[in-house]
């Protein structure tokens, strides 16, 4: 059965610097395409990156383009969220989900399976 876990939110200063986690259980990751979302209070989920099952083909929002970078590891089975430049605006619970596929524009994609979830707080 499908588990996707994230880690490594955490309280950060404005201007810094996080790396999010999301370990798949499962299934093997170089067959599957993840993307990374947030939800901030009060707004709707937004889709952030996308990364496809080889690695090679990696897509952002433009909210974040320049600041976040995918990636992945398939021997670890994880996908990575690196997060630069901080802004309080990037507060919000961070999740990863499997997606059929990783969509030019990522407001396209289509999940399938989510994470719990990982708190991300940008505050001084």
């Amino acid at each position: 059965q499908l588990q996707l876990v994230e880690s490594g939110g955490g309280l950060v200063q404005p201007g810094g610097s996080l790396r999010l986690s999301c370990v798949a259980s499962g299934i093997n990751l170089n067959y599957y395409a993840i993307g990374w979302f947030r939800q901030a209070p009060g707004k709707e989920r937004e889709a952030l990156s996308c990364i496809s099952s080889s690695g090679g083909t990696t897509n952002h929002a433009d909210s974040v383009k320049g600041r976040f970078t995918i990636s992945k590891d398939n021997a670890k089975n994880t996908v990575y969220l690196d997060m630069n430049y901080l802004k309080p605006e990037d507060t919000a619970v961070y999740y990863c989900a499997r997606v059929t596929y990783c969509a030019t524009y990522v407001s396209d994609l289509s999940a399938e399976s989510w994470g719990q979830g990982t708190q991300v707080t940008v505050s001084s």
